[in-house]
């Protein structure tokens, strides 16, 4: 049975279902021996919104005492200028959340505080933790008290049930015992801590300011604070920095490079460098290869905006075929719309895209998208193309296809809800009403991620060469799962939830 739209209900207000695309749940922003470091990590984390829209979060040290302020929603609207100045200090940690593992409620929001026999700490998290209900149980079992329903929390509480005398072998000590995808930012009152895990599953990046140092999920991030890029944190690697400088220790053991290929594809912005690379040089490679493994005759190539503008962008310039807009997206629309009474059909994919009939009448039609999930959103710009008058109309994928979940950090439905995994490519075809439907091979989505484009804009990246996980495309985990599956199709329920809050 083919997917369909779901309609939602909220208190007496009909809202529309929010159109699917696939998830991340966090950006993170570290600040270090910067003046107005609270305002410094309010920028990047603003840079990041794209990253996480549910919760936004700072915390920030005076080299006595840790501030902390959090609310629901995007960054620009949980910070005023009243609450950055409350937040004193030259270090602080930044966070915006979507939710992967625990519910979108305030208190699950990060960076997370706590106080242990080894003083106060924050962390902030960006990632997904395989083994995280395991150890959950196992500390409550001893009796310790959850305030969160994220996967987070378990590394809080293994830290202050260390007896490690000292506040960096806890953290290590803690750190070596959860498994999944992880980087962390961490701050005492004068010491900062960066690590991502021994994968490095998630990107994080290391910048300079003036004396101070800067981390962040993405390079966008210390480009709007003016941070110079140093390089990326290793995977395995735990940066302390101190007053005295950084400190630099592998203590995780080696392990097998799998560096998240969806961050190129569609979660990173294109103005970054993630992994080491240009995400935009790397999409438009993408874009090329597509053009090269999947021709076809039209008249033009469009986008289905943001993610996939520079991958139809890359089709075009290879395949010769031109490049326009036929579609446009609002960049206003929130995560819920008021729908009116009198129901409009497809309301959720028009609220967000219209189609230029100017563009697309009469033409044969190639359209770019970063990937297909349920398949319930591109069949509904198919039909607005339609509508608009468009001759024929060819999707093409700047991916591969998506046929199994993602347990280390993105929110991508169980097998049984993506549409690759349940359907051959005649019936999506069959189902999105199309001409016809091509994906990038994951060959081919390997080769993008490794090259750089044709033409001027290649070079520019220095990086060695790299192993990514593809695991949502072809089922291979690099790490095995602890719990049962079933506990994992759908993460953010992965811990149970019984309370309901009332959003602020």
């Amino acid at each position: 049975m083919l997917p369909v739209a779901v309609s939602h209900k909220h208190s007496k207000t009909s809202l529309a279902a929010p159109q699917y695309y696939p998830k991340e749940e966090c950006g993170i922003v570290a600040v270090y021996n910067v003046e107005e470091a609270a305002n410094h990590a309010y920028l990047g984390a603003y840079a990041l919104q794209h990253r996480g829209q549910e919760s936004a979060g700072i915390v920030s040290s005076d080299g006595e005492r840790l501030y902390r302020y959090a609310g629901m929603g995007k960054v620009a609207d949980v910070f005023t200028p009243q609450k950055i100045k409350q937040l004193t200090g030259q270090h602080a940690i930044a966070h915006n959340r979507y939710s992967t593992t625990g519910a979108s409620f305030l208190r699950n929001a990060q960076p997370i505080r706590f106080e242990s026999r080894l003083g106060t700490m924050a962390l902030a998290h960006n990632g997904n933790l395989t083994n995280a209900a395991t150890i959950r149980k196992g500390l409550e079992d001893l009796g310790s008290l959850f305030q969160t329903t994220i996967d987070t929390e378990v590394i809080s509480h293994l830290i202050a049930r260390s007896r490690a005398d000292n506040f960096t072998d806890a953290l290590i000590e803690a750190v070596k015992q959860i498994r999944g995808a992880y980087s962390l930012v961490v701050l005492t009152g004068n010491t900062l801590y960066a690590l991502r895990d021994p994968n490095g599953f998630r990107p994080l990046v290391m910048g300079k300011k003036d004396e101070g140092f800067v981390f962040a999920s993405e390079t966008c991030a210390l480009d709007i604070i003016d941070a110079e890029y140093v390089r990326d944190v290793e995977p395995g690697e735990l940066i302390t920095v101190t007053a005295r400088g950084i400190e630099s220790v592998f203590p995780f053991g080696k392990s097998s490079q799998n560096l998240c290929i969806f961050e190129y594809v569609y979660f990173a912005r294109p103005d970054s460098y993630v992994f080491g690379k240009s995400v935009y040089n790397t999409r438009m490679r993408m874009g090329e290869i597509l053009a090269e493994e999947s021709p076809v005759l039209a008249d033009l190539v469009m986008p289905v905006p943001d993610s996939s503008s520079v991958a139809a962008l890359g089709y075009s310039r290879k395949s010769g075929i031109p490049y326009h807009m036929g579609l446009i997206r609002s960049h206003y629309v929130g995560r819920t719309f008021i729908e009116p009474d009198q129901k409009i059909r497809d309301f959720g994919a028009k609220i967000k895209y219209n189609a230029i009939a100017s563009v697309v009448k009469g033409k044969r039609v190639i359209v770019i998208d970063d990937s297909i999930m349920r398949g319930t959103t591109t069949r509904k710009i198919v039909k607005m193309l339609r509508n608009a008058g468009a001759k024929e109309i060819h999707v093409r994928i700047a991916s591969a296809p998506t046929r199994h979940p993602c347990y280390y950090g993105i929110d991508i439905p169980h097998h049984s809800e993506l549409i690759a995994a349940t359907h051959t490519i005649e019936e999506i075809i069959k189902y999105l009403r199309v001409d016809s439907l091509a994906y990038l091979s994951l060959e081919g989505m390997q080769r993008g991620a490794e090259e750089t484009p044709t033409g001027e804009l290649s070079g520019g990246e220095n990086s060695p060469q790299a192993s990514y996980c593809t695991a949502c495309f072809d089922g291979k985990y690099p790490v095995r799962l602890e719990e049962n599956e079933a506990i994992y199709s759908n993460q953010k329920t992965l811990f149970s939830e019984y309370e309901i809050e009332e959003s602020a």
